[in-house]
């Protein structure tokens, strides 16, 4: 059973982009909780070595998240339009503008080192996997998780065979998990997890905004299983998240966040900067395409200590990050959540 791994009902959610490193999932893990490497924009030979750096590092249960890959199609006017807009930026931090290309993000790859590893977890984000490939995974002892942001894609991922529902609210830093990247009805976390409790009946993480033990307790006093908690972690040093987004995190340049397309043309959710507030409106609905046209400005951004052209992911409790070492941080989580009253059996 999916509780059985946890000895505390925290899990330090997967943040691709770099921030989720072997270390960080393993010092969770070790603490009692469920860590989570990110394969997301990573080869599966890149995810299959921080598995075995991760099983070096901990004897727990961790968990592996993939994204699905989609078939967006995409106006290539658009693209081109955005191009035009957004170069001079790239140029201002001495690269150019990426080009506009889709993938699959080395999906069969990976699910064939997945099933050849045997992670305790694997979770989905953007979209529901075919009933066979969760079959599959769970025929080798994995855990099956999919992230859900509203309960027409709960039920979807329960029909599909899921064992457990990550339900994402719109607090969540980082991409939108949806599974079309259109317009969608935004949730907050608590609303959402009694709405899925409601009418099914499988364990729920609750995941989007969470920052506290405080936070924990509400959303299992909600219904949820477990908390999935991103933003906290960001800032402890076993994250690889960049030192420039670190910062911004405690920047008071830095006042709130937004949902945008601007970085990558998926809605995801980071503090508003230049390049957020000048291209947010004009961003195309394109993904991965745009994140593929950003993603070198995005890097040299970060090496010249430019957090203004940086996707600076964050949920919106995001000023409440703490500057811990992950297993400090855990054991902060968890009196506070018995400061709550609740007991983890």
């Amino acid at each position: 059973m999916f509780k059985d791994l946890l000895r505390y009902p925290i899990i330090q959610a997967p943040m691709a982009g770099g921030a989720s490193t072997p270390k960080l999932a393993a010092s969770v893990s070790n603490a009692g909780g469920l860590g989570f490497l990110a394969a997301g924009y990573k080869t599966a030979e890149q995810m299959k070595d921080e598995i075995v750096q991760t099983r070096n590092l901990t004897q727990r249960p961790f968990g592996v998240n993939v994204f699905v890959p989609g078939n967006e199609v995409v106006d290539e006017t658009l693209l081109s339009a955005y191009r035009e807009k957004i170069e001079k930026e790239a140029e201002s931090v001495g690269v150019e503008i990426g080009k506009a290309d889709s993938d699959d993000d080395d999906w069969e790859n990976k699910l064939t080192v997945l099933k050849e590893l045997q992670v305790d977890v694997v979770s989905f984000t953007f979209g529901c996997p075919a009933e066979d490939v969760i079959r599959e995974l769970q025929s080798v002892g994995s855990l099956i998780a999919v992230t859900v942001t509203n309960l027409q894609e709960a039920k979807k991922a329960a029909g599909a065979g899921a064992d457990v529902l990550c339900v994402q609210g719109i607090e969540a830093g980082g991409h939108r998990a949806s599974f079309e990247n259109g317009t969608e009805d935004d949730y907050g976390l608590l609303v959402l997890i009694r709405m899925i409790e409601n009418e099914l009946k499988l364990p729920i993480i609750a995941t989007g905004g969470l920052m506290h033990g405080k936070d924990i307790a509400a959303v299992l006093s909600a219904g949820a299983t477990a908390a999935q908690l991103g933003t906290a972690f960001l800032r402890c040093p076993e994250s690889g998240a960049s030192p420039v987004h670190k910062a911004a995190l405690g920047n008071p340049r830095f006042t709130k966040t937004s949902v945008t397309r601007a970085f990558s043309g998926r809605r995801a959710r980071g503090l508003i900067n230049h390049f957020l507030t000048e291209y947010d409106s004009v961003a195309p609905v394109a993904y991965p395409y745009v994140h593929h046209m950003t993603k070198q400005m995005r890097k040299a951004a970060g090496q010249k200590n430019n957090p203004e052209l940086m996707a600076l992911w964050a949920g919106q409790g995001y000023r409440l990050s703490r500057e811990l070492p992950a297993s400090e941080l855990m054991e902060l989580l968890v009196e506070e959540l018995k400061g709550e009253g609740f007991v983890w059996e």
